[in-house]
């Protein structure tokens, strides 16, 4: 199995940065996306932030121009640097993998991670 590891949340001042890493272990060579989705309570998830293995990106409307994402090939590690922090931004941040690679094939599964806790406010 792939386990996915998620660290960097936390409180944070309006305005203010964070940044969110995600790491990607076991059975898996590379992925094919590796990003962040989002979900505050009463919502629904959204995209935050995904990269793809030819190294484009989507982001979430609500974040361009503040967050970017970045992607360690090697360790099958993705950063998401948060910055200009705003309340709105508040939510679980959950690691996904789009599509794993193993040493033979590709299989297109959804990987989730346990989520990580992003509170702005003052």
């Amino acid at each position: 199995q792939v386990q996915l590891v998620e660290s960097g949340g936390g409180l944070v001042q309006p305005g203010g940065s964070l940044r969110l890493s995600c790491a990607a272990s076991g059975n898996i060579v590379r992925s094919n996306g590796m990003g962040w989705y989002r979900q505050a309570p009463g919502t629904q998830r959204e995209l935050v932030a995904m990269i793809w293995r030819g190294g484009s990106t989507n982001y979430g409307d609500s974040v361009k121009g503040r967050f970017v994402i970045s992607r360690d090939n090697a360790e099958n590690t993705v950063v998401l640097q948060m910055n200009s922090l705003k309340p709105e931004d508040t939510a679980v941040y959950l690691c996904n993998v789009n599509g794993v690679w193993t040493s033979d094939t590709f299989l297109p599964t959804q990987v989730w991670g346990q989520g990580t806790e992003v509170t702005v406010s003052s």
